[in-house]
């Protein structure tokens, strides 16, 4: 998980003769995702290694005064704690509107040779380094999931949240019971890239908030160091990105946003060719979440049991493809064995996952 007394300037530590991506304000996108024509900035081979810088929205958004120096400066941070990436964005003419795009800030796109759409680009997490010692939590009016009740008062809640030192030499995020009070809750961190996508053939660029079969701002917090994320690409190339960063999040990202800052991460992306795709996988028609112990098929719609039932079908077309299981016991064991999490419920589309065992289907040979 790294060392968050650390500050990660652009190109600071990169380690010799990796392939590094900064994110500058020509390297990313805000608020919109990339769309068929849109060009990579960077082209890979697939199996590559890349480290890729990313920036948190918190702290430079039009409605906290678009100055991070200044927001942040007013929680007692110092200008050499603030991401200079983050401070050339927000002065750039960069072009974002809060009215019609969405927060989030994207690094990439990043073509990975030879994908075709049909096939799967594998996006493996191989490690998330904190750039900052400190986090912001937002609560924004009309959203969240309660909105019209909180936030109580006019205007925005944006919590500064400061990373501490717990007692057994990790990390932990804290808060005050009540602001500016002695007595504080911790709690544990795992960092993870709330923004992992594709491109999408379509030629408008997709609001970066709703999450889709791109992929895109789909929040699963199990996307930490050693997981993966399967997504079937959309364009030649497949044009990924990466944003978002948090370094923690709790199932269902309730008030907005979870705890929201910078992370320099390592990824991999590998491509499973459309054969072998279906033949591991079946028919993938939106993101899919691997981890060691765990296949994570997902469901996404505006409608929270549409997205569930849609996060069904697709754990009964994996398990048919991979293990053979006829459709009636498969449905059997999702419903006696098979824990289904909403991983968010404030992003217009809301997101459903299932967390399938892989150890349970030990020695079934297809």
């Amino acid at each position: 998980m790294g060392d968050f007394t650390a500050v990660l300037q652009a190109g600071r530590s990169v380690p010799e003769g990796a392939t590094y991506l900064p994110a500058e304000p020509t390297t990313v996108f805000w608020g919109r995702l990339p769309a068929a024509g849109d060009a990579p900035v960077l082209v890979v081979a697939p199996g590559t290694e890349v480290v890729v810088d990313t920036v948190s929205h918190e702290g430079i958004l039009e409605d906290q005064g678009r100055d991070p120096v200044a927001w942040f400066a007013a929680h007692g941070v110092s200008r050499e704690a603030v991401l200079d990436e983050a401070v050339a964005l927000a002065a750039s003419d960069h072009p974002h509107d809060p009215a019609v795009d969405g927060p989030h800030v994207v690094t990439g796109p990043i073509a990975v040779e030879g994908a075709m759409p049909g096939d799967l680009v594998s996006v493996t997490i191989l490690d998330t380094t904190p750039r900052v010692p400190y986090g912001v939590i937002s609560n924004r009016h009309g959203k969240g999931a309660l909105p019209g009740e909180l936030p109580a008062a006019p205007g925005n809640v944006s919590v500064f949240t400061p990373i501490e030192p717990d007692a057994s030499g990790g990390w932990v995020g804290a808060l005050p019971l009540v602001e500016g009070g002695p007595r504080v809750v911790r709690f544990p961190l795992a960092p993870f890239l709330g923004t992992i996508g594709v491109a999408v053939a379509d030629e408008e660029r997709p609001h970066s908030v709703p999450p889709g079969a791109h992929g895109g701002n789909i929040d699963i917090k199990l996307l930490t160091e050693g997981a993966v994320l399967h997504l079937p690409v959309q364009v030649p190339g497949a044009n990924v990105y990466v944003g978002d960063p948090h370094f923690a999040q709790g199932d269902g990202e309730v008030a907005l946003t979870a705890l929201e800052a910078s992370l320099r991460v390592t990824i991999r992306l590998d491509l499973i060719p459309r054969e072998e795709a279906l033949r591991q996988f079946g028919e993938v028609l939106g993101p899919m979440v691997e981890t060691d112990e765990l296949l994570v098929p997902t469901g996404h719609d505006r409608d929270l049991d549409e997205a569930m039932r849609q996060c069904v079908r697709a754990a009964l077309s994996l398990i048919a493809a991979r293990w053979g299981m006829a459709e009636h016991l498969a449905y059997a064991y999702l419903s006696a064995a098979t824990d289904f999490r909403i991983s968010e419920v404030v992003d217009i589309v809301q997101g459903v996952r299932a967390e399938i065992r892989k150890a349970d289907f030990d020695g079934v040979v297809r």
